[in-house]
């Protein structure tokens, strides 16, 4: 049975202290701080992010380089026979594609399998558990990537955020936009399904959004994951920026809604790179199937 290592990035939400505990590893996303060079959860905290953010200095992300993923892939090789890599969405960013030719070489030909199954931050880190069960299994690197992308579409997410000024300076909104939200406390849902990031709704209020992202996750549960809900294979994550306390409340609220859902609901703070484009007091749902 082939030894398998695997290699996700930052964007899954796997701190480098999460990564040793589950046996994977996880390559950390760069960021850039008045062009000064960061590295998510080795040279940059949470909180210190959002010191900066919130201090309005220059904050963009961008993606490993090509040498730091070889040199990854380099060093997992010496004691692996293979890789499975999931980066985050190819929809989302050029990551996935650029490791994707990267994996060409002769050198890694049959030996690193990048997965290209569209998923980021919660959904993306159950594909991290459920590679790790399937390597468990006896399933070689091919056989899992194909298992992820075949599956890549039996997840959600959906995302209000707290302010718009953020997707203001990332250019996804017009400055006129984000005013007018502003003054109409409008809270804007987003969606990331297969990969895009599209707008679902527009609520008054983050109380209003809320109830609209239940509604959307109720849509998908009793809806086209419904037999998945059956056979006890489908998990509700939260994710959020910054603070902690307001997802208490939302699980609090997503539990009452579904009184099927006996397990915990696991709660994860997003990475600094999707931050870094909502903003703190972003909250999230998602909902993603257990393959293994």
């Amino acid at each position: 049975m082939a030894k398998i290592a695997i290699l996700t990035d930052s964007n899954s939400g796997i701190t480098q202290d999460m990564a040793k505990e589950l046996g994977v590893s996880v390559l950390p996303m760069p960021v850039y701080i008045n062009e000064k060079l960061y590295f998510e959860d080795v040279t940059l905290t949470q909180e210190q992010f959002y010191n900066f953010l919130e201090m309005g200095v220059n904050v963009h992300t961008s993606q490993p380089s090509p040498g730091d993923v070889m040199e990854r892939w380099d060093e997992l090789l010496k004691d692996y026979d293979e890789i499975v890599h999931i980066p985050m969405s190819s929809g989302l960013s050029s990551t996935c594609e650029n490791s994707i030719m990267l994996a060409r070489n002769d050198e890694y030909v049959g030996r690193v399998f990048v997965v290209d199954n569209q998923r980021i931050s919660v959904t993306m880190l159950q594909s991290v558990l459920d590679a790790k069960k399937m390597a468990a299994q006896g399933m070689d690197g091919a056989e899992i990537k194909k298992r992820l992308e075949d599956t890549k579409l039996d997840s959600s997410i959906y995302i209000s955020v707290d302010t718009m000024e953020y997707l203001k300076k990332g250019g996804r909104v017009t400055a006129a936009a984000a005013g007018i939200a502003t003054i109409l406390n409008i809270k804007p849902v987003l969606q990331i399904q297969g990969g895009k990031l599209d707008q679902y709704s527009k609520a008054r209020g983050m109380k209003s959004a809320k109830k609209d992202m239940i509604k959307a996750l109720k849509q998908d549960l009793e809806g086209r994951f419904k037999d998945f809900v059956s056979q006890g294979r489908m998990r509700i994550y939260i994710a959020y920026t910054k603070d902690i306390s307001e997802s208490l409340v939302f699980e609090k609220e997503i539990k009452e809604a579904f009184p099927f859902v006996d397990y915990e609901i696991i709660k994860h703070p997003l990475s600094l790179s999707v931050s870094c484009h909502i903003g703190p007091g972003a909250l999230a749902v998602a909902c993603s199937r257990i393959l293994v």
